[in-house]
């Protein structure tokens, strides 16, 4: 049977010279022999794998090595074969791509642990090596998630949730877009089979009406280009994949009979020229929807692709995207990266070599990753990183000297500033995008352009934590602040703050006198009380394993005997029989919790030297928190400052407000709007 097979296969590879199909004959046998007393889950001969994982490598128009590589990718993970039997018969390349391909073997990404972030870790340093193994590992995800049906449901939910974590993002990333839509529909049909069947059924049902929608537009746009005298030009049409209707569905909150843009239709030409030419046409067709124009021809995605988008309003007054470009645009649109791996000789010693401008299409993705295996220094971090910031949509914004900055969807100007350079990031002081002021943590779009302000003396702030959407910059901030700000420890993500207690007015050391030379420093040095625990000051963070808290649980931290701060649920039973609770007991919180409230408030008062702390108390009372605040002598010698909180809501602000009117030595308190 396995003999039948690889003849079927050899008769798909007559695209190759002759002796690249004698080197895939001599792979896909070995494996074969290899593989001989292995099965599928579905009970079928294990060669059926590898070679339809060389049919996808075909598929993808990849060079001879590639499909061997691909042929040969689990012989030595799962046989007995040695690299260097891998060397002898088929070369170093293809030994080296088998290899990369091994160490990734048994991924399983949705898990957190270290080992298995270490894998992904490995999986992309092999690919910044060599693009190649990745492209094998998408052609083995893909074939595997088409034969998903085998597996039980459990294996099957693992196998789908890390695909649509990793696995299609990156065929995204790397511009293969068949392969990416497939990949995401699959994972759908797995992880929500109700949802995909309904909108399967909604297509289903509406298919003859679209097809008939579709093809008096195509008869418009091709009656129009003829008029414009554009010839040779190829309009397509169709519905979009499963799961990007769904997307819309979810990200929109609409069902599928709302969503007005399912339909897409695609036009291909032959230039650039044509492209603008088109898309003027289509305007005088149909008017465009404002604010639905997208060039991409002018300013391409990250993985290189280039096209016009417009939505118009068109037959029947329906909402319709168009897609305008050309056919050597579309070409790298559907095969992205390995469109650029050139098939070259007719020998097969140097078919597919990856040429300059090719290899230099692709170096930002590929630099970025060898970067990342040099810098990051945790698996947990380099994990977050390709999650957050690799895999995610992106937006470009210049630099006032006109240098365009890669950051992903929803990034903010303070990612910008630290994308820039460390130093910059650190002495942020304000932001212009466009030449108008913009808040910190207000999110960047596409095309601005973005100039940091910055001062000597402006430092980090906690909150800043807050405002940082990429890891890249909040781990920097983190950094900083455990080095320089002593009132905080932070661990992955938790946040130690100063000790807070309560003391009585018999503890209290006598109030200073309140004379012009101490008492704004005084006030200002009260808010920074240092938190010390005998002379540790190297302090780590753990997690209690006797309550083990999660993320939105209210946690309190107890400072141990050697083993760092301990952070326990609040209401932990084993809490009150510790040693020295009330004296070694320490606020903390999760860093990456998002208030849904930050107010700024002026104040003016009598001098005193505890507003700092009244202002705290009435904060907390309402659950709210004093991010910042500057006190100063007004002119009339008395204080004057602002300060900045976050509560819950804006019924609390009100609460804290009248709070703090109630505080006797405050004169007066306004919202700064």
């Amino acid at each position: 049977m396995s003999s039948q097979l690889i003849e079927r296969f050899i008769q798909k590879t007559s695209q190759y010279s002759k002796a690249d199909q004698e080197k895939f004959l001599h792979a896909a046998t070995f494996a074969a022999e290899k593989h001989k007393e292995q099965k599928r889950a579905s009970g079928e001969p294990y060669i059926i794998h590898p070679l339809a994982v060389a049919e996808i490598l075909i598929q993808l128009k990849m060079d001879a090595d590639t499909v061997c590589a691909g042929l040969l990718h689990d012989t030595l993970e799962d046989t007995d074969t040695t690299y260097d039997e891998l060397v002898e018969l088929f070369g170093k390349p293809v030994a080296d791509m088998v290899e990369g391909e091994t160490k990734i073997a048994n991924l399983k990404t949705m898990s957190k642990s270290v080992a298995e972030a270490e894998t992904i870790r490995k999986m992309f340093f092999a690919m910044s090596k060599d693009i190649r193994v990745i492209i094998i590992k998408l052609a083995d995800k893909l074939h595997n998630m088409r034969t998903l049906q085998h597996l039980n449901n459990d294996r099957a939910r693992e196998t789908a949730s890390d695909t649509l974590d990793i696995f299609a993002p990156l065929a995204d990333r790397l511009g293969i877009s068949w392969l990416k839509d497939e990949l995401e529909d699959l994972s759908l049909k797995v992880l929500k089979p109700d949802t995909f069947n309904y909108i399967q059924g909604y297509l289903l049902s509406k298919k003859s009406a679209q097809r008939a929608y579709l093809s008096r537009i195509e008869k418009s746009i091709y009656h129009a280009c003829a008029e414009a005298e554009i010839n040779n030009v190829l309009v397509t049409s169709r519905a979009k994949h499963t799961y990007s209707i769904y997307m819309k569905m979810k990200k929109r909150k609409k069902e599928i009979d709302e969503i007005f843009d399912i339909l897409g239709v695609r036009i291909l030409c032959n230039s650039v020229t044509e492209c603008y030419t088109i898309l003027g046409v289509v305007h005088r067709l149909w008017p465009p929807i404002e604010g639905r124009f997208k060039d991409y021809i002018a300013m391409p995605k990250a993985n290189n692709y280039q096209s016009l988008h417009t939505t118009v309003m068109a037959l029947d007054g329906k909402l319709l995207e168009i897609q305008i470009r050309t056919r050597e645009m579309h070409f790298t649109a559907e095969f992205g990266v390995a469109a650029h791996w050139t098939y070259k000789s007719e020998s097969g010693s140097d078919s597919g070599a990856w040429s300059k401008m090719d290899s230099d299409q692709f170096s930002r993705i590929i630099s970025k990753l060898k970067t990342w295996s040099n810098e990051i220094e945790t698996s947990e971090s380099y994990m977050d990183d390709i999650k957050g910031e690799l895999l995610k949509d992106t937006i470009y914004v210049f630099t006032p000297q006109g240098h365009i900055v890669e950051l992903p969807a929803n990034a903010t100007a303070l990612d910008f500033a630290y994308q820039i350079h460390t130093e910059v990031g650190n002495h942020t002081t304000g932001a212009k995008a466009d030449g108008s002021i913009i808040p910190l943590n207000a999110p960047l779009k596409n095309t601005q352009v973005i100039e940091i302000l910055t001062s000597p003396n402006a430092r980090p702030h906690l909150q800043w934590l807050r405002y940082a959407q990429t890891n890249s910059a909040r781990r920097k901030i983190r950094a900083w602040l455990n080095k320089y700000d002593e009132n905080i420890l932070i661990d992955k993500e938790i946040i130690a703050k100063r000790k807070v207690t309560d003391v009585t007015k018999e503890s209290q050391p006598p109030a200073p006198a309140l004379d012009d030379e101490n008492i704004v420093r005084y006030v200002q040095d009260a808010k920074r009380i240092k938190f010390r625990v005998g002379d540790e000051k190297n302090m780590m963070i753990n997690i209690a394993q006797c309550c083990s808290p999660v993320r939105g649980d209210d946690i309190v931290g107890y400072v141990s005997r050697g083993r760092g701060i301990i952070v326990h649920r609040r209401d932990c039973p084993n809490l009150k029989n510790m040693s020295e609770i009330v004296d070694r007991s320490i606020e903390v919180e999760w860093e990456n919790e998002h208030p849904k409230l930050t107010k700024r408030f002026s104040v003016t008062s009598k001098r005193t030297y505890d507003l700092f702390g009244e202002i705290e108390g009435a904060l907390r009372k309402y659950k709210g928190h004093l991010i910042e605040g500057r006190l100063y002598d007004d002119e009339e010698g008395k204080l004057a400052g602002t300060f900045t909180m976050e509560m819950e809501n804006e019924e609390d602000f009100k609460k804290i407000l009248k709070s703090l009117k109630t505080i006797p030595s405050v004169n007066t308190i306004a919202e700064i709007k």
